[in-house]
């Protein structure tokens, strides 16, 4: 699987507000930094807000636009993606995040660490044509 195959994946099972497919794509040891209010975010609380926005059909769309490998071997990869998230009720929120995706024991491959990017980063990566 590459970086953009697996994004593809990601907006997918969120767009089908499939909770069980969209969970198999995360770690259970994943960690989530950068996220306003929060220190790190793990498996159950992704679970949980997945498990409340799809239930709720909250989300109207979600998408990644741009790629930027930064580093890779044959079971990692750290690249970082532009993701749109469209609520039911209008509301756009869109974040640089940096991924690292890694083949686990099982063969599949996840997300085992995520880190929104800053204001400030994002529109460096951007104006330097990174993403």
């Amino acid at each position: 699987m590459n970086a953009q195959q697996f994004l593809d994946r990601m907006a997918t099972t969120a767009n089908a507000l499939d909770l069980e497919q969209h969970m198999d794509l995360i770690s259970k040891d994943v960690s989530v930094f950068g996220v306003p209010g929060f220190d790190v975010i793990g498996y159950d609380d992704w679970f949980n807000q997945c498990r409340h926005e799809f239930e709720n059909k909250l989300l109207k769309q979600v998408s990644y636009k741009g790629l930027n490998v930064l580093a890779q071997t044959p079971d990692r990869i750290m690249f970082k993606s532009v993701e749109t998230i469209e609520a039911a009720d209008g509301t756009v929120n869109t974040n640089g995040i940096e991924f690292i995706i890694q083949r686990e024991e099982d063969g599949v491959w996840r997300v085992s660490q995520e880190r929104v990017l800053a204001e400030d980063e994002l529109e460096n990566d951007i104006r330097r044509g990174a993403l």
